[in-house]
């Protein structure tokens, strides 16, 4: 039986990938738990098709970090997050956070959706949102999580959407 093994890297741009092909290696910084460290950001187009992306780059970190139990809760709830924020102000970027911290994997989804100056249409607004939102809400309940919404803080415009679930 073969196995593919990769040809023999002959040049490299960074100087310590030369020092370990010379049989020095380079210092790293030890870390406790590296595969349980996990932070993903990323920036995506307000388009409902920016859903597959997210879905797969979330997918990809939690399977690296040692997290696959959480891949099905996780892409549905980035799945509705970006496809909701893409439909409610589509053609501006959306932001995508997800990282570990304090035992949860936190999602925050931030759009430019812009406040509306009308009460009753910001509430409405925020009603139609949550509304949207349902497929996600019912995930996160299932897996003991929360979830809300929150206005982003001045300058900026638009909704922060976040998402707790536990591990």
């Amino acid at each position: 039986m073969h196995t593919y093994s990769p040809p023999p890297q002959r040049t490299a741009l960074c100087p310590a990938s030369q020092s370990s092909a010379l049989g020095v290696a380079p210092r790293r910084r030890a870390h406790p738990h590296p595969h349980r460290v996990l932070l993903l950001s990323l920036a995506l187009p307000g388009d409902p098709r920016s859903a597959s992306v997210g879905r797969h780059a979330v997918t990809a970190a939690l399977a690296t970090h040692g997290f696959r139990s959480h891949a099905w809760p996780v892409t549905h709830v980035v799945t509705e997050l970006i496809a909701v924020s893409a439909a409610l102000t589509p053609g501006r970027d959306l932001y995508l956070s997800l990282r570990r911290r304090d035992g949860d994997l936190r999602l925050v989804l931030w759009d430019q959706h812009p406040r509306h100056a009308d009460p009753d249409t910001l509430a409405l607004c925020e009603v139609r949102r949550r509304r949207a939102l349902w497929l996600l809400a019912a995930v996160v309940d299932d897996w003991g999580g929360a979830w809300g919404l929150a206005a982003a803080e001045p300058p900026h415009t638009g909704v922060r959407s976040w998402v707790v679930l536990p591990q």
